[in-house]
């Protein structure tokens, strides 16, 4: 994979443009992964898949797969767990634990996981400086299932989920769509296709059109990019996004 040319970044240095990026190779390899870096990078439709040999390689897709939040779908045999009552769902209460979840997942056809310990530090101090927010779905009292990602503006990047029980990560991914629908969020990034997104109505677009719609939903964040606190009110559903 890494055997075609592929322009290094420095630290300090700019990543490339995501407009100009391969369509399903790499972009970029390097330039560490401060909160700062991160954010410029997910401000500019690229995100890290993966650590080489010590250094971060980014990634922009096309077409990019996304979901509108309002054209949510939620399966009617879902919809009857999430009003069972069966899980309990909770944002931002155990954001490393849900990490360390999606890496130990197992997952068919995917050997070993790119969410390297570099990674976990990384979207952990991200989340600290609050950027990041996780989801955590419970059952009895046990962490059953999540997701994460990064929210900047009126746009959430989602980066990975787990279950250990059946719907579990699919109840804490419907519930968060439907929260960020409600607080005005206009795209969710689901970055390449998977099936099981697409049963919510996630679908691709091209690239070009997914900058258009990203740039206009961060226009107006603050220059550090904080703008929302993932951390407050974070023990209870109703915690801020």
């Amino acid at each position: 994979m890494m055997r075609q040319k592929i322009v290094v970044v420095q630290e300090g240095r700019p990543l490339p443009s995501a407009a100009t990026a391969p369509a399903d190779t790499p972009l970029a390899l390097g330039g560490g992964l401060s909160v700062e870096r991160l954010l410029e990078a997910y401000r500019g439709g690229i995100f890290p898949w993966e650590i080489y040999e010590g250094f971060p390689v980014w990634w922009s897709p096309d077409p990019r797969f996304v979901l509108f939040p309002e054209e949510l779908r939620v399966p009617k045999s879902l919809e009857r767990v999430i009003r069972s009552g069966r899980f309990e769902v909770t944002f931002n209460r155990e954001f490393r634990a849900v990490m360390e979840g999606c890496r130990d997942a197992e997952r068919p056809g995917q050997d070993g996981t790119w969410i390297a310990p570099e990674m976990i530090e990384a979207y952990c101090r991200l989340h600290e400086a609050g950027h990041a927010l996780s989801v955590e779905v419970w059952r009895a009292g046990a962490l059953v299932g999540g997701l994460y990602g990064v929210r900047i503006g009126r746009v959430f990047a989602g980066e990975s989920m787990f279950a250990l029980e059946a719907d579990a990560s699919k109840a804490g991914f419907a519930t968060l769509v439907r929260k960020l629908r409600d607080e005005g969020c206009l795209l969710v990034d689901c970055q390449v296709y998977t099936e099981h997104l697409a049963r919510f109505g996630a679908h691709e677009i091209p690239r070009r059109e997914f900058l258009r719609l990203l740039g206009g939903a961060v226009a107006g964040a603050s220059a550090s990019g904080a703008e929302f606190d993932v951390r407050a009110g974070c023990q209870s559903q109703e915690g801020a996004l």
